[in-house]
């Protein structure tokens, strides 16, 4: 039976999930891997209800905070050719690459656009036709279908002068680099609903035999958020392995088809670079063979350099969960988010933008 709005924040249900919690025999170290439930446990300080039991770790979850900065700079080469019109979403605005952002770009003169729906590419594209427009489209497996379909649409319209920088992404891939490593902290995670939505469960099945350790699956309100860290904490401390659906009423173990049936039409997987973590193998998305000629990269003869300059951020490190993102010495000293040193203080799923934005205050005091 689905929760109401009301109950999905109820503070009764909301407090006798603590205390089953704090009953469990132990201490836990799980990670939540989605940006968004990031922000909405530090904004309902569900962290802190269970301290002292519980340790939630930040993961890589945030598709901006994870765009390599070589990425942005080939943005940025895009975006100084003649004629050529960059529309990309506001987040990605104000990370920075190797020096500049597509924010100082725009102010430098450049045609930057910010965008709300990828739909609107293909209108800009239409009424420009003088123009190359490009789109620059980062993702996990919730976006990544849309931005296929948008491929398909703008070929459905003969539109030529459209083309794509795409930097997509797959979570399970990401687990499994996150758990080779010999001090992984994590004995648990909470996936995100809405990838689990396009992509379900199956995928997780391997990762959880092969790694002897508990996933579950949930959404992004408070009770969800609990209910899936009980079923979690109760699977590590009895020793379990496996993928528990605490989001029923919207993913189903096979995920939405449609949606897989085209992103394999459009894209391929990939080895993908993450930023502050590295490449890792068969982590992403790219365009198939028949669509390569539309790749932005591809069009203008874009060079990759695979560079991240050095700030002093610990960004790779918060990604990680292996700090939080107030033990970063540059945590609202010398970055905040009118001056972001590093993405997951730009994006508005960044683990450091949160800490800032709900704790704040305890950094000051």
């Amino acid at each position: 039976m689905a929760l109401s709005k009301a109950q999905l924040k109820d503070a009764q249900v909301v407090k006798s999930l603590v205390g089953k919690i704090r009953q469990l025999p132990g201490q836990f170290q799980i990670m939540e891997v989605c940006g968004g439930q990031t922000h909405s446990i530090v904004r309902n300080g569900i962290d802190q209800l269970l301290d002292g039991i519980v340790t939630l770790l930040h993961g890589p979850g945030c598709p901006v905070c994870v765009t390599p900065s070589h990425v942005i700079d080939q943005a940025i080469q895009i975006a100084q050719i003649p004629n050529t019109i960059i529309c990309t979403y506001g987040d990605m605005m104000r990370v920075a690459g190797s020096g500049l952002d597509l924010l100082a770009m725009k102010a430098r003169g450049a045609d930057v656009r910010i965008i709300y729906s990828g739909m609107e590419v293909l209108t800009i594209a239409e009424q420009n036709a003088e123009h190359q427009v490009v789109f620059f489209g980062v993702g996990f497996e919730t976006t990544s279908p849309m931005h296929a379909a948008l491929v398909l649409m703008a070929e459905q319209r003969h539109l030529t002068n459209i083309s794509w920088l795409f930097s997509h992404y797959r979570v399970p891939p990401v687990l499994e680099a996150l758990l080779s490593q010999s001090d992984c902290p994590v004995q648990g995670f909470l996936a995100a609903g809405h990838v689990c939505t396009v992509m379900g469960t199956w995928e997780y099945e391997a990762i959880c035999e092969k790694y002897h350790i508990p996933i579950a699956v949930c959404g992004f309100e408070p009770v969800e958020i609990l209910s899936a860290s009980y079923s979690l904490c109760q699977m590590i401390a009895k020793g379990e392995a496996g993928v528990s659906n605490d989001y029923k009423t919207v993913v189903k173990p096979e995920g939405n088809e449609r949606s897989q049936q085209i992103l394999s039409q459009v894209f391929d997987v990939c080895d993908q670079p993450f930023r502050g973590i590295g490449t890792i193998p068969a982590a992403g998305f790219e365009l198939k063979q028949e669509y390569r000629h539309l790749d932005a990269r591809h069009r203008f003869a874009i060079q990759i350099v695979e560079t991240e300059p050095f700030t002093g951020c610990q960004a790779g490190e918060v990604l990680r969960g292996r700090i939080k993102p107030n033990q970063c010495p540059l945590f609202g000293v010398t970055c905040d988010p009118d001056r972001p040193k590093g993405a997951p203080m730009v994006s508005g799923e960044g683990a450091c933008a949160a800490y800032y934005r709900y704790r704040r205050i305890e950094v000051l005091l």
